[in-house]
C-alpha cells in the first residue's frame, strides 16, 4: 500500500505551530439588533473600548469598533470586526476580523441572555489581519493569525495566536 499524500509531505507540512501574540478583551454596548433583511438576520455591537495584552505589545482598544454579526439559518453567526488599537508606547494601528460561533441551542441562549457558560462548550473562532505603521509594530502586517474566542457579558475576550 502506498503512502497517504499526508504521510509524504516533508515534516514542516505535517504539522502547524503558533505563538501567543496577546489576549485582547472587548467592552461593547448592548447588541443593536437590525432584524430579519433580505441576506440574514443582521445585528451590530458597538465597540467602546478595551485592553489587549501579551509579550511582544499591549494596549488599549479605541472607541468606534463595530462588529457586524450574521445570524444564519443553521443557526451559526459569523462575525465582521474592525477595532483600532493603541500600543503603551503610543503606535496606532488596526485589527480586522472575520469569526463564527455555533454551538449547541441551549448554549448560545445562555450565551446570549449574558449567562456564563463554558467556553469549551461551543466554538468560537476568528481570523485576524493587521495594518501597522513602519516602525516598531510592522512585523504585525506580515503575520497570520488565529484565534479563539468567549462571550462575556461586557463582551468578548479572544486568544490571538500568530502562526508560525
Amino acid at each position: 500500500m502506498s503512502p497517504s499524500l499526508f504521510d509524504s509531505l516533508p515534516m514542516p507540512l505535517q504539522s502547524i505551530g503558533t505563538l501567543p501574540l496577546f489576549v485582547v478583551r472587548l467592552d461593547v454596548k448592548p447588541i443593536v439588533v437590525v432584524g430579519a433583511t433580505p441576506g440574514a438576520f443582521r445585528r451590530v455591537g458597538i465597540v467602546t473600548s478595551g485592553r489587549f495584552e501579551g509579550e511582544r505589545l499591549a494596549g488599549t482598544v479605541l472607541d468606534g469598533g463595530s462588529d457586524w454579526q450574521t445570524v444564519r439559518g443553521d443557526g451559526s453567526t459569523t462575525l465582521d470586526v474592525r477595532l483600532v488599537l493603541r500600543t503603551h508606547d503610543g503606535t496606532v494601528f488596526t485589527m480586522a476580523y472575520g469569526g463564527i460561533r455555533h454551538g449547541p441551542q441551549d448554549v448560545i441562549q445562555r450565551l446570549e441572555k449574558g449567562e456564563e457558560v463554558d467556553p469549551g462548550s461551543y466554538y468560537f473562532r476568528m481570523t485576524p489581519t493587521f495594518e501597522a505603521p513602519a516602525g516598531r509594530y510592522e512585523w504585525l502586517n506580515r503575520v497570520v493569525a488565529v484565534g479563539t474566542g468567549h462571550r462575556f457579558k461586557e463582551g468578548p475576550a479572544y486568544s490571538v495566536f500568530e502562526v508560525l
